[in-house]
């Protein structure tokens, strides 16, 4: 029997046709330990259990957690709970050497908390090789898009810091049952250390957030609701990183964002 949908929790189950197309997508192998998010039924899970040397499903659900624990192969860990609140203790999940992977199809809802979580994990040392992911084509937009495209943002800036974007495959919305009214897509994050290297990621991420809640603005008038900002002011940060004060936010680079970054956080170690 298929299980019933849940709407608040974002529910959209893949259809058996679709789920070969997208495990050859992942390319299990043997010495992988895969962390599954929102495994639902255990439609990805079991093709990756008899591939892989181990799965983590990390369920919310409380009905089909059990369910899909009850049916799970031995090298299978099914955890009843929300990634968002982990991390988790991954118990038996592979030996040592494993690699350490993630695959999900992520809820349309909460997709980018989601997406911001595995890079905030990674940064504090959990050793993710990959995430291959299910997401709602729009949100892979804003991952894939360039400087000066409406898509271009937070999203794009924040993830970018710590992962290469690929879109692997585009699914239908009859990929999916229910089927969402939207299509989505199959994207593969493969994680790396921020590039290029800045003085403090902490004044990166809250620069960039500030000035896109005024992405239509000059990035003069952008930096001035930019709280952190004491001892220097918008025109002598955009001189200092050599930036043209009528640009607008989405047109800068990751690079340019970084060396602004690095202007604010040296003004504020000499605070």
């Amino acid at each position: 029997m298929r299980p019933r949908a849940r709407k608040r929790f974002g529910q959209h189950f893949l259809e058996p046709a679709w789920v070969q197309k997208v495990v050859r997508a992942i390319d299990p192998r043997s010495d992988e330990t895969f962390v599954e998010i929102g495994p639902g039924a255990g439609a990805l899970t079991l093709p990756l259990a008899a591939r892989a040397e181990a799965v983590v499903a990390i369920e919310i659900d409380r009905d089909l957690a059990p369910a899909l624990a009850a049916k799970a192969p031995a090298n299978v860990q099914v955890i009843q709970g929300d990634f968002l609140a982990g991390p988790f203790a991954l118990r038996g999940a592979g030996s040592r050497h494993s690699t350490l992977r993630v695959v999900g199809n992520l809820p349309y809802n909460v997709a980018s908390p989601i997406l911001f979580h595995l890079v905030d994990l990674y940064s504090a040392g959990v050793p993710w090789r990959d995430a291959t992911v299910m997401l709602q084509r729009e949100v892979a937009d804003r991952l894939t898009a360039k400087p000066g495209t409406h898509e271009y943002g937070v999203l794009t800036l924040l993830v970018g810091r710590r992962a290469s974007i690929e879109r692997l495959l585009t699914l239908p919305p009859g990929a999916f049952r229910p089927a969402p009214k939207v299509q989505s897509a199959l994207v593969r994050l493969r994680f790396h250390p921020p590039d290029p290297i800045g003085r403090d990621e902490r004044v990166f991420a809250s620069l960039v957030k500030s000035a896109f809640t005024r992405r239509r603005k000059t990035m003069l008038n952008a930096l001035r609701a930019f709280e952190p900002a004491a001892g220097v002011t918008p025109e002598d940060a955009l001189a200092r990183a050599g930036l043209d004060a009528r640009r607008r936010p989405e047109t800068l680079t990751m690079a340019e964002w970084v060396a602004l970054a690095d202007v604010y956080a040296v003004a504020a170690a000499v605070l």
